[in-house]
């Protein structure tokens, strides 16, 4: 699975990330970075940050690998946003993005993309981390189950998800 992180927008919905941001933008940039890496090596999962550079970067798109995660810095005038939206557009690998943003979210699924909050993710990070991760994350959970369990008159296929979201949990549980 690739797994596309919206860099600043994980930063700014972690807490534990926060923290390093307040010292400097470069903190907060190492220090997800280095997150990422150890999940990497944990998991196995192909992962790939993006931040933005629109505003004081450089007239070229860089790239750069540190510990095994690609590094992505849009260009000059161009925002994370479009590049995540380019690597989505491309990528006919099972993908997984990583942000808060509403619109890239709804595009990435629209495409049969899976998206997580930043704050659900940063709370697995943080997990990983700690060595105590759960079987599923919460966000597995389905409003279905509370359904079932207090009504008894719905039978057949109408219980069932949809095949999209059935699959969007599938990648889920990779994480």
């Amino acid at each position: 699975m690739h797994i596309i992180v919206d860099g600043y927008n994980l930063i700014r919905q972690s807490d534990v990330l926060r923290r390093y941001e307040r010292i400097s933008l470069e903190e907060g940039r190492r220090a997800l970075v280095l997150n990422l890496a150890r999940y990497r090596k944990r998991r196995g999962h192909r992962i790939t940050v993006v931040f933005d550079g629109w505003e004081g970067g450089s007239p070229q798109e860089e790239r750069d690998l540190a510990g095994g995660v690609e590094i992505i810095y849009s260009r000059l005038g161009e925002k994370a946003d479009e590049v995540i939206k380019r690597l989505l557009k491309a990528g006919s690998e099972e993908m997984l993005v990583v942000t808060s943003d509403r619109e890239i979210a709804v595009f990435a699924e629209r495409r049969g993309k899976t998206a997580i909050d930043s704050p659900a993710f940063a709370d697995r990070l943080d997990r990983i981390a700690a060595g105590n991760l759960p079987a599923a994350p919460p966000e597995m959970e389905t409003e279905d189950d509370d359904d079932r369990a207090g009504s008894a008159k719905k039978k057949g296929p109408s219980r069932r998800l949809s095949k999209q979201k059935r699959a969007a949990l599938a990648r889920l549980r990779k994480l």
